[in-house]
């Protein structure tokens, strides 16, 4: 792609095909940002529905770490895994790059695998002493395949490991000790399955990087005023659908409500939104129920989904009226700490 012009909209590079890009629409999706691609299913470009100054970039997945190091995206979805590959020197990686925030989804452990024959390795230190033998024994270096070059020289350097050769790979790494062409492998596994199934093991401290699909920003793009403020929108709602994904709200009418907010804080972890989302609750018909209720005051509390439950019998023990939980679409808290640490990145 070209470096990015003044003019031009806050760009967004997403993955162009498979899981990646299914998951990355879905959590764009969730947050009110749907992509509109005004080419059909089969375009390169997209703009997301209300968000005027973004545009959406499908690109191949090993293309997009490249893109936001050198600047010519503002913001990509990619694995850590193709990060740290793409932009191996930690300092370097500081100055490009910005991890905004993990998504939940990608989740895969860049790994050593060597065969399951060799039963005395169980550990880096077997390896290194492995290559020694092996090099004296075969008068040539032990063969690593892997498409991680720079995060495989630098673990076994972590390791002091020096009798090996990289066996650069372009296809099916797993494959490689049965074809003959590499000793082990170094690879991206989600289950270890397929390792397991061309009779590779995962060496017990062998795993190099645990990835995860990221929002990353780039630290070397041209920010305007209006993409930062196109990011800003995003960010808020990206930051709302995860805050309400992660919170129930539970109303109800108690005595002493502040009180029991507070221990509610303590024993739950739930919080008090400064303003709900959802009308006050009607008084039951009865008469006498009413009256009660009138005495009471209203308590609105923002709970962790998983304790709803707990909290809800919490408050009837203690005399609370009906208890109501809604689930919010989305909490839109006062300060975005996802867009504070961007701006602060972005200097």
């Amino acid at each position: 792609m070209n470096a990015l012009e003044a003019d031009a909209p806050l760009i967004i590079a997403i993955p162009s095909k498979g899981r990646l890009q299914e998951n990355t629409q879905a959590f764009f999706a969730r947050a009110g940002l749907p992509f509109v691609q005004a080419g059909g299913a089969r375009g390169y470009r997209a703009r997301i529905a209300g968000i005027a100054d973004a545009e959406i970039a499908f690109l191949s997945a090993s293309e997009i770490a490249s893109e936001i190091a050198g600047g010519t995206v503002h913001l990509g979805i990619t694995g850590l895994d193709l990060v740290h590959e793409t932009i191996p020197d930690p300092s370097a990686r500081e100055r490009l790059v910005h991890a905004v925030l993990p998504l939940g989804f990608g989740h895969a452990d860049v790994v050593v695998a060597v065969p399951k024959a060799w039963i005395d390795v169980r550990s880096m230190a077997d390896l290194a002493d492995v290559a020694t033998d092996f090099r004296a024994r075969h008068g040539r270096w032990m063969r690593v395949a892997t498409k991680y070059i720079h995060l495989a020289r630098s673990h076994f350097a972590a390791h002091d490991i020096a009798d090996y050769r990289i066996v650069e790979s372009l296809g099916a790494t797993e494959g490689a000790p049965a074809a003959g062409s590499a000793e082990l492998v170094i690879d991206i596994t989600t289950t270890g399955s397929t390792l397991s199934a061309n009779a590779l093991k995962v060496i017990d401290d062998g795993v190099i990087l645990k990835s995860e699909a990221h929002l990353i920003a780039s630290r070397r793009a041209l920010w305007t005023a209006p993409q930062r403020a196109a990011a800003a929108a995003i960010l808020d709602r990206i930051a709302a659908e995860a805050r309400a994904r992660a919170v129930r709200e539970v109303r109800t009418r108690i005595a002493d409500a502040p009180r029991v907010a507070a221990e509610a804080a303590q024993a739950f972890g739930c919080t008090t939104p400064q303003v709900s989302a959802f009308p006050t609750l009607t008084s039951p018909t009865s008469v006498s129920h009413a009256s009660t209720e009138a005495s009471l005051d209203e308590l609105v509390l923002h709970c962790p989904s998983g304790r709803i439950y707990d909290c809800a019998s919490w408050l009837k023990a203690r005399g609370a009226a009906a208890v109501a939980v809604f689930a919010p679409v989305g909490v839109f808290e006062p300060e975005n700490p996802l867009v504070d640490k961007l701006m602060a990145a972005l200097g």
